[in-house]
């Protein structure tokens, strides 16, 4: 996100600056409840506006699932690669035109000084492959198709990735918020 947010005129510092500091949970019903609480929990503890994100992915056939549970999918102890192969085998057999699926990110933004909060989402829409392509990305990124570049995420590199993700597009709202409050 630093890289995505660079050039905003704020110091951005990362939460390994502050060790002290610990993440409540993560819950189970929105990706908004999960970014506001680290965000809340990190601008209360150290008086300054942090940011930050939740995301998952949201697969169609599954009825959303895995959804704000992408990164416990399966099972907490799984690898990226374990949950992939997880998803993947829940979704054999099921035909191209039901395989829709989207990443989603939400940005939440906490200004304490101000009183002021916000969030920010970005979607990307593709398609679940049936085998992982690529060997860039992380996550669920070498099985998720990104039709405008007939990729997957793990096959477009970063720089490319930075301007058409999920991620990137949440970034580029908090950014136009973050540079009204400048």
């Amino acid at each position: 996100m630093a890289a995505l947010l660079d050039g905003i005129p704020f110091r951005i510092v990362h939460l390994a600056d502050f060790p002290g500091i610990a993440l409540p949970p993560e819950g189970e019903t929105s990706y908004a409840e999960n970014a506001l609480g680290k965000a809340r929990a990190v601008a209360s503890a150290i008086g300054e506006m942090a940011l930050a994100d939740d995301s998952g992915i949201e697969v169609d056939a599954l009825s959303g699932r895995p959804g704000v549970l992408s990164a416990r999918y399966g099972g907490a102890d799984l690898s990226d690669p374990e949950r992939c192969r997880v998803m993947l085998a829940e979704m054999a057999g099921v035909p191209a035109e039901r395989r829709g699926a989207r990443f989603r990110c939400l940005i939440a933004i906490v200004c304490p000084r101000h009183g002021r909060e916000t969030t920010a989402e970005g979607v990307a829409e593709g398609v679940l492959l049936e085998a992982p392509r690529g060997a860039g990305g992380f996550g669920y990124d070498p099985i998720f198709l990104y039709p405008p570049l007939g990729k997957s995420f793990a096959e477009i590199p970063a720089e490319e990735k930075n301007r058409v993700s999920h991620r990137a597009q949440a970034c580029l709202r908090a950014r136009q918020w973050l540079l009204t409050q400048a």
